[in-house]
Parts: C-alpha cells; sequence; structure tokens
C-alpha cells in the first residue's frame, strides 16, 4: 500500500489550478512542444502529461495545441527535433530526460523549458542559478541524487549484509551527476562499486555479463530513458535472478518486472507535477522564478518472489517500512 505523499521541496509551491490558460490573449490556442528521446509513441510520462493537462481544463484542439516529438531512442536526432520545435515559437518546451534538456537548452534561450530530469545536477549542469531561483528560461523537476543514491547502497546492505563489490549500471548519455553521487556514497559506507557503461540497448547483456566477471555480488541500476523500458529493466531484472544479485533501482516498475528492490519518487505524483509547471507557464508565470521542485519523500516496493529466487529473507523491520510488497 501507499502511504508517502508526495511533496515539493520549497515551501510556496507551485498550487494547481482548475482553469486554463487565463494569461493567453483571447483567440490564440497556446502551443506546447513536448520532446522526448523515447522510441514513441508510447511514453508514460506524455501519456501522464496528457492526461494531467486535460485534469486542469486543457483540451487538445479546443484551448490547447500539443507538438509532440519523439528521437526514436536516438540521442543525435534531439538538437535537430529541439531546433524545430523552437522555430515553431511554441509557448513552453517540455525535456524529458537530460539528453533533451541539453539539446532544448542549446536550441533557445528564451522560450520557457520546463525539464522532467532525474539524472541532472541542474546547478552543477549550469542550467539554473540556484534551485530557489533558477535565472533563465529552465525550471522543472529534479532530484536530490546524493540523498537517493546513498539509500539504495543502504538497502543492498539491509538485504544481503555480506556484499562487499556493487555493480552499478549507468547509460553514459545521461550524464556524469549520478555516477558522482554514487561514487560518493558508496565510498562513504565501504562499497566497492564496478561501474558499468551502457551507451547501446544492444550492448546490454555484454555489460552485465562483464559485472559478474568483475566480482560483483549485487546491482544497482541507475536511472535512464534508455534502462527505465519494459524489456529493458525485465533483462536486468531476469539476469540478475539468475546470477543470484540482489538488485535496486529508483521505480516500482523495476519490482514489478522482477526486481529486488525499488527505491525513488512515485512516478504518478511526479508526473502531476510537470503539468502544474506548464501550466502556470502559461498562465503568465516566469521559468526564472519559478523553484525547481524536486521530492522529499519516496516509496519503497519489495518483490518477495524475487527474494525467495536469490534465496535471501527480507528483514521484517524493512518489510514494515515498505510501501508495497509484491508476494
Amino acid at each position: 500500500m501507499d502511504r508517502r505523499a508526495f511533496l515539493g521541496t520549497l515551501a510556496g509551491g507551485l498550487l494547481a489550478a482548475p482553469l486554463a490558460a487565463e494569461a493567453q490573449p483571447a483567440g490564440r490556442v497556446p502551443v506546447v512542444g513536448i520532446l522526448n528521446s523515447a522510441v514513441g509513441p508510447r511514453s508514460d510520462t506524455v501519456a501522464s502529461l496528457r492526461q494531467n493537462l486535460r485534469e486542469l481544463g486543457y483540451v487538445e484542439g479546443q484551448n490547447i495545441t500539443l507538438e509532440v516529438r519523439f528521437a526514436g531512442g536516438r540521442v543525435e536526432a534531439l538538437p535537430a527535433l529541439a531546433t524545430e520545435l523552437a522555430q515553431r515559437h511554441v509557448d513552453v518546451l517540455v525535456a524529458i530526460g537530460p539528453a533533451v534538456l541539453k539539446a532544448t537548452s542549446v536550441a533557445t534561450n528564451v522560450i520557457p523549458i520546463v525539464a522532467f530530469d532525474l539524472e541532472t545536477d541542474p546547478v552543477q549542469g549550469g542550467y539554473i542559478q540556484s534551485l530557489a531561483h533558477p535565472g533563465g528560461n529552465i525550471t522543472g523537476l529534479f532530484l536530490d541524487l546524493p540523498e537517493l543514491t546513498g539509500k539504495w547502497f543502504d538497502l543492498v546492505k539491509e538485504v544481503a549484509p555480506t556484499v562487499r563489490r556493487v555493480a552499478l549500471v549507468w547509460d553514459t548519455a545521461t550524464g556524469p551527476w549520478q555516477v558522482a553521487a554514487a561514487k560518493a556514497a558508496a565510498q562513504r559506507i565501504g562499497i566497492d562499486l564496478q561501474v558499468l557503461e551502457v551507451a547501446r540497448l544492444g550492448d546490454l547483456d555484454l555489460v552485465l555479463r562483464a559485472g559478474v566477471k568483475g566480482g560483483s555480488q549485487a546491482l544497482v541500476e541507475l536511472s535512464s530513458p534508455l534502462l527505465n523500458r519494459d524489456a529493458s529493466e525485465a533483462r536486468v531484472a531476469t539476469f540478475a535472478i539468475k546470477h543470484h544479485l540482489p538488485t535496486t533501482s529508483m521505480f516500482r516498475t523495476f519490482v514489478t518486472r522482477g526486481g529486488l528492490l525499488a527505491y525513488g519518487p512515485n512516478r504518478q505524483q511526479y508526473d502531476l507535477r510537470l503539468a502544474t509547471y506548464v501550466d502556470r507557464i502559461l498562465k503568465g508565470a516566469k521559468p526564472a522564478e519559478l523553484p525547481i521542485e524536486q521530492p522529499t519523500t519516496f516509496e519503497l516496493v519489495i518483490n518477495l518472489k524475487t527474494a525467495k529466487a536469490l534465496g535471501l529473507t527480507i528483514p521484517p523491520s524493512l518489510l514494515q517500512r515498505a510501501d508495497q510488497v509484491i508476494e
């Protein structure tokens, strides 16, 4: 069951309003550009954004136009797509993922950009001045990466105390911030980290085998538009069970597809905040003045079937803390 609510980090956060696009000139239909690196046309984030905008009063073809572009999993296609949307003079650009954020930030420094980025440190990346005052044309949703990655290692140690070496599956296109946070957290708690770099989905099996050959005793999958897909998560989970590796990642979907543990924000609630940012900007808010939002509460999901397959007994104290247990 879900016991925890999603909260923004900053007081006076964004409030959803029931009326749509009040700041737009009479008779003009606002245009929202949405860019996603996914294969498409299926994307949970895009589908949720559409649904949440409808709940805020926006009806496609009546009082809003959505220009959606998918890169087909090809990062190299993003700059041209971002430029196309910028030249379309959209009112807001929604950038889903780190590679998309990079492409849209190059394409325009004028059009408001709402980022949905689970892998980037926006201050260290140079995208904003601070979380409270972004100061440019970029705002949106990001994560506190050091806290999250540290918790993943804590959970691995809790279910498998003898683990000393952990394989870290990292999509290199997501940038260095998650890996840097993970390395710092691993050093702090005495974990020997083996970083497994994935540049293409076709390399995934080879990379995972390298983890086993390297002596890793558990596996952590970092967040990535490439890896957080149905088939990718299932492949990682299946491989880990076969080789008796405890696993953890960010979203509950990883656990429903066979992973052992997931710890991260509730994706549905996170997606809702994305629509709220778009709504506020269409009503006249400036991205420079809209604080970055981060989740401060997370959900823990455990797969007992996977634990049994791995020969692990989940501590009762951990089960009591879980928001969902899959049996």
